[in-house]
């Protein structure tokens, strides 16, 4: 099922309203292919190393007596149960992930690094991609997130306005391109 997305407000240089581009399906996630690669081996270091690790830490823990009063042993649990968490996300993760090339469309889409400039005239860059394609030194917008899905669908002219917890903030679009890893 396709999702579009209208809540944010895109004006073209001529002042008509563009509505934003179909995006990802809702039960996948748009990932790079060195995202997904990243978030793979994690789970493949999580569901060996780490569980042997874990489960090496439970056992000691287990050997200093009784469970009742043994923070050592509840730590190792709880660590258990948040890395068995994390595994489970990113087995469901990857099993939906959607990697794929993003063409040149000249529009802002998932996969694309758009440059704009506020109303004092700086400039900032933001991939927009979902969380997990964070990249380090790049801002990230996110599609779920008011300025990310303020963004999908401009060009470059285009004038965006989104809403936030600071008030009301309106960039124009000066490029966009392809994200290249």
């Amino acid at each position: 099922m396709q999702t579009r997305r209208l809540a944010a407000s895109h004006a073209s240089p001529d002042g008509c309203a563009r509505p934003s581009p179909e995006t990802v399906s809702d039960s996948s996630t748009w990932l790079t292919l060195a995202a997904y690669e990243k978030l793979q081996a994690e789970l493949v270091h999580l569901s060996t190393v780490g569980r042997v690790e874990i489960s090496a830490r439970i056992a000691e823990a287990r050997e200093h007596g009784d469970l009742k009063e043994n923070a050592e042993y509840d730590a190792a649990k709880n660590e258990q149960g948040m890395m068995e968490a994390r595994i489970r996300k990113l087995t469901h993760l990857l099993e939906f992930a959607e990697v794929r090339e993003v063409e040149n469309s000249g529009l802002v889409e998932i996969g694309t690094v758009v440059t704009v400039i506020d109303d004092d005239e700086d400039e900032y860059e933001f991939f927009v991609a979902p969380s997990e394609n964070k990249v380090e030194g790049m801002l990230l917008a996110s599609p779920q997130s008011p300025l990310g899905d303020a963004l999908l669908g401009s060009a470059p002219g285009d004038e965006v306005s989104y809403e936030a917890p600071g008030g009301t903030f309106t960039y124009r679009i000066a490029a966009v391109r392809v994200y290249e890893d």
